[in-house]
Parts: C-alpha cells; sequence; structure tokens
C-alpha cells in the first residue's frame, strides 16, 4: 500500500504544470541582446604536441592561441645546497583576444604563458604605481672619538762616569 501512494504521488508531481516559464518563453521576445553565433574557426593539432586554434563571432570578438612544446633546463636545490640541472618539456602558451564591452569599449588583450610565468598585456589592465622616494641614510654623527691620552716619559738617565786626571781635565 505504501508503495502505491508513493508512486501516486510521484505520477501527480510530474504531471502538475510549473509555475516556471520554458528558455524560449522567457527570452522569446523581449531578449535585449542579438542572438550571437561563431562566424569563424579553426583548429589545428600537430604531431610534435603544437596547436594552433582561433575564432570569431558576429560580435566581433576574436580569441586565437597557440601552444608549442619546449624544452627548459631546470634548477633544482636539494635540502644539502647542492644544485642540480636536468631538461624537462614543458608548454609555451601565446594569445590574443578582443572584444567590445556594452558599452561600446574595445579591449585588446595578448598573453605569453611560458617558464617565466603568465605574462598579460592590455590597455585595460591596472598598472602598479611607481614610487620615487629616496633611502633613508644612516645619519652621520659630527663628534670626535675620545683618544687615548699620549704620555711622554723621560726616561732616567745613568751617570756617565768621564774620569779625570785630578787635575780637572778629562781623559779622553
Amino acid at each position: 500500500m505504501k508503495l502505491f501512494i508513493v508512486a501516486v504521488l510521484i505520477v501527480a508531481a510530474t504531471a502538475a504544470p510549473s509555475s516556471y516559464p520554458t528558455y524560449e518563453k522567457k527570452y522569446e521576445k523581449d531578449y535585449k541582446y542579438p542572438e550571437i553565433t561563431v562566424t569563424g574557426q579553426s583548429d589545428e593539432r600537430n604531431l610534435d604536441g603544437s596547436s594552433q586554434w582561433n575564432y570569431a563571432q558576429s560580435d566581433y570578438a576574436t580569441r586565437a592561441e597557440s601552444q608549442a612544446q619546449k624544452k627548459f633546463t631546470v634548477t633544482t636545490v636539494d635540502d644539502y645546497g647542492k644544485e642540480t640541472k636536468e631538461e624537462v618539456y614543458g608548454n609555451t602558451n601565446q594569445g590574443s583576444s578582443y572584444w567590445v564591452s556594452p558599452e561600446g569599449e574595445k579591449f585588446t588583450l595578448t598573453w605569453v604563458a611560458d617558464d617565466a610565468g603568465f605574462q598579460p598585456k592590455g590597455d585595460h589592465l591596472p598598472v602598479a604605481p611607481v614610487h620615487v622616494y629616496e633611502l633613508p641614510v644612516a645619519p652621520v654623527h659630527e663628534y670626535e672619538l675620545p683618544v687615548a691620552p699620549v704620555h711622554e716619559y723621560e726616561l732616567p738617565v745613568a751617570p756617565v762616569h768621564i774620569p779625570f786626571n785630578g787635575k780637572g781635565y778629562k781623559i779622553y
């Protein structure tokens, strides 16, 4: 009996009309953007691992990208500070995109991704501010260091015996 009641509830739930409009009804006449279609595309894959692809759309948006395999020299350092170099294969990508915003602004973005990392370029990208300032310098003290006193000693002089001949004359 329980199985029959569950089955009746499932059938009733699926037969009830949905209050949500379907996709076609929702965007049938009041869709404010024109339909965007792909006007051209190409895709080329090579046996050496390289590839190229691009596409263009009816709203003038384009994108192109190419990929190639490249041999990189990687330096690794172990826990003891010993460096080892090895050659590995990796991908390098480069590409570009162009699109127009709904406000009419035109954007162009180019990029390269290789062993140096991801490097995007575009006029719309933010640029870090350049700060021009002087580095702090340690203060210079204008005082004289104390100097140890210099003592001038007079050494005692031993008496020099000059013999006399008894008459007051020196004998040489």
